[in-house]
């Protein structure tokens, strides 16, 4: 039986959302608290995109530090032997990659208007992947854009193709959030069958199904003997009506009917983060949490009728199906209403040792308060908004890290 893996990808396909973004410095908590969470990999950004460099190789020493030390750290870039190269030329040390190709008829036309046809992208497809593993590269996903809208022998085809090259795993990309459970279960099954190697599940959520999708995606996948990847996204952020969300994807996967007990999980995530890793998300990216968000919303635990109140006294499982302890959350916090002092782009040595402090952060002597000040200004620059404790410990913890994430050399 096939296991099932959790592939974020809130760093490149959260990112891509339409007037919004992160700062490395945000991008790299995200992949912290991944890594705490124990999701198996975060697709952590686009290492042909120059200013995207420092910090992917930044990331990378974390991983050889030991910071990061249960997460993959994979990249996204386009089927092209040309990509590949630059890849290597910007990140030479990352180990693994996605490449990208758009396969349904409505794609090769509609991009390439007569330029390329299904044979040439496959044929540029193949060389990329060719390339990718003389570089080194240690797995290979290849991601079929708009897989939903493709003919499956066409799939088939594709995958078989990219295995002889070394392909480690296909994705499935429901780009236009087409699917349902139903039909991307069969559609899944065969590809894994027929295919001969595992299955990644990328779906939107334009008709308001990416959850469900996924799940019911993996679960063909896993019928068809193979392991299922399923990608996801932090408070299901991404482009348009947004991704599979993350936390709705493991309570799906855990208390979902009948699903747990045959469907396994093969990383072991503490859903107890959840709580907060979906609040940083939204205060990185400027987005509230929705009030009736599985989990995590406001919401979710919250009983006003008096039948449900009545009930959930006696016994909470009466109208909860999991507890709001098993996602983090039931503790006390504090709320700051009178004097606060703030990191900011202008802090000066007082007002920082002092915010410092309260996160019970100490530093050898004053010299080395100013340099870690210095970076928290610079990150403060680039985020616009007062720094998390989290974040500022970050920066105290691995300076040298940190100057990597907020230096940016664009005429270099």
């Amino acid at each position: 039986m096939g296991k099932i893996y959790l592939v974020d990808v809130t760093n490149r396909d959260g990112v891509q959302t339409a007037k919004l973004g992160l700062s490395k410095l945000a991008k790299t908590m995200i992949n912290l608290y991944l890594n705490e969470m124990g999701v198996y990999q975060s697709e952590f950004g686009f290492p042909t995109t120059k200013h995207e460099s420092r910090y992917l190789r930044a990331n990378l020493k974390l991983a050889e530090m030991g910071v990061l030390d249960r997460i993959r750290l994979g990249g996204w870039i386009r089927a092209t032997a040309g990509d590949v190269e630059k890849t290597f030329e910007l990140v030479p040390g990352i180990k693994h990659l996605n490449l990208s190709t758009s396969t349904s008829d409505q794609m090769i036309e509609g991009k390439y208007r007569g330029r390329m046809n299904r044979e040439d992208v496959l044929d540029m497809s193949l060389e990329a992947i060719d390339a990718a593993r003389s570089y080194g590269a240690e797995s290979v996903a290849f991601n079929a854009e708009d897989a939903s809208r493709t003919d499956i022998d066409t799939l088939v085809r594709f995958a078989c193709l990219a295995k002889e090259h070394g392909a480690s795993r296909i994705r499935y990309c429901d780009t236009l959030g087409y699917e349902n459970p139903f039909s991307i279960y069969e559609t899944c099954k065969t590809l894994a069958k027929e295919g001969g190697m595992p299955v990644e599940l990328h779906c939107h959520g334009d008709l308001g199904m990416a959850v469900a999708n996924s799940v019911g995606g993996a679960m063909g996948v896993i019928d068809g003997g193979q392991d299922a990847y399923i990608n996801t996204t932090i408070n299901g952020i991404g482009e348009r009506a947004g991704n599979a969300d993350l936390v709705a994807v493991i309570l799906a996967l855990r208390k979902s009917k009948g699903i747990a007990e045959k469907y396994t999980c093969e990383i072991k995530v503490d859903l107890s983060t959840a709580w907060k890793i979906c609040r940083y998300a939204s205060y990185a990216f400027g987005v509230p949490l929705a009030i009736n968000q599985p989990g995590v919303g406001a919401n979710a635990f919250a009983h006003a009728s008096g039948i449900h109140a009545d009930g959930v006294l006696k016994d909470a499982r009466n109208y909860e199906l999991y507890s709001h302890d098993e996602v983090g959350r039931g503790g006390l916090e504090t709320v700051e209403t009178g004097r606060e002092i703030c990191s900011g782009e202008y802090g000066g040595i007082s007002g920082f040792q002092h915010i410092m402090g309260q996160i019970e952060v100490d530093f050898s002597d004053r010299n080395d308060a100013e340099e870690v000040l210095e970076l928290v200004r610079y990150a403060n620059v680039l985020a616009q908004k007062p720094l998390v404790a989290d974040e500022l410990r970050f920066i105290a913890q691995h300076p040298d890290v940190a100057q990597e994430l907020l230096t940016l050399s664009p005429t270099d």
